[in-house]
């Protein structure tokens, strides 16, 4: 059967790797996203952009977002009306259509605040510490309420996804990676600070999974994390880069900053058991995928020039 989703957020790390991984089973992929081009071109915060795209979809994916902590402590505003607004905006578009569209709203690990027993499963309170978290627990409830309306619509937590070199150049891993290539020093903020990091292709491959169960099954299914629950502290982050690069990088330390969350690791049992997802590319293999590309990227920039 030949499906058609819209992905809001198409240009964006995990965007993009979902967009590849939907190619491959002829999905019809339709795509919003601010740096879109042509019709792919639009906010989530204008339902006008968002009428336009989702015509005859099967469903939607809903990835756009202010997506990192920092981003919404600078303006929180904007990570509100993106965050909030923008879910709402989503929501009633498939409300709207005939066809009532399915939905996945990706939230993050940020809504768990500082969880107080670990690995964290998708049952556990949500109290989240900063602007960013505290957007994400409204846009979940928005999700909530539309389910109770009739939507088929469920949320994926996500946790420090990481595996491109278009990724923001100060995110913790593209960082350690990209400073490790090339020798450059590595600032770690909070040495002891605990993650539980995925790969890229991980994550998408769990998001298509998640796709085919919505498309047979009748009704959502809970919370679901795509995470590997596998503690990591920024130390050993850092301590990994280096040594997977084979280089002479130093590393600077540097105290936690006051809005982040100190320790997180998940529950991955969840996503196995509805849909037999595990990860496959370890933290390790990720991190030299991610400094190899670096490296051919720099490479490919000094041929042009």
């Amino acid at each position: 059967m030949n499906r058609k989703i819209l992905i809001t957020g198409s240009s964006g790390l995990v965007g993009t790797a979902l967009r590849r991984h939907l190619s491959r089973q002829s999905v019809e992929v339709v795509g919003l996203d601010l740096k879109g081009e042509g019709s792919a071109c639009g906010d989530v915060c204008r339902p006008e952009d968002l009428r336009r795209v989702v015509q005859g979809v099967d469903g939607i994916i809903h990835l756009a977002a202010v997506s990192r902590v920092i981003d919404g402590e600078k303006n929180p505003e904007l990570c509100r009306q993106t965050n909030v607004d923008g879910v709402r905006n989503v929501l009633l578009a498939a409300q709207e259509q005939g066809t009532r569209p399915w939905v996945i709203s990706a939230s993050s690990r940020e809504v768990y605040g500082q969880p107080k027993v670990l690995p964290a499963d998708e049952d556990c309170p949500l109290t989240p510490v900063n602007i960013y978290g505290r957007t994400k627990v409204e846009g979940e409830k928005l999700v909530q309420e539309a389910r109770h309306a009739g939507l088929k619509a469920c949320v994926i937590r996500l946790s420090n996804v990481f595996g491109s070199v278009s990724d923001h150049h100060d995110r913790v891993v593209p960082a350690f990676a990209r400073a490790a290539a090339f020798g450059e020093e590595l600032r770690v903020d909070g040495a002891d600070n605990t993650f539980d990091f995925s790969y890229i292709d991980d994550v998408a491959r769990g998001i298509v999974a998640l796709t085919e169960l919505l498309s047979r099954e009748k009704d959502a299914p809970p919370p679901i994390h795509f995470v590997t629950g596998r503690p990591t502290t920024l130390g050993e982050l850092a301590d990994l880069a280096i040594r997977t690069a084979g280089s002479q990088s130093t590393i600077r330390q540097a105290p936690s900053r006051h809005f982040d969350v100190g320790r997180f690791y998940g529950n991955p049992a969840r996503a196995k058991a509805l849909l037999g997802w595990e990860p496959e590319v370890p933290l390790e293999e990720g991190l030299a995928r991610l400094i190899q590309a670096f490296r051919a990227q720099k490479r490919t920039d000094a041929a042009a020039d």
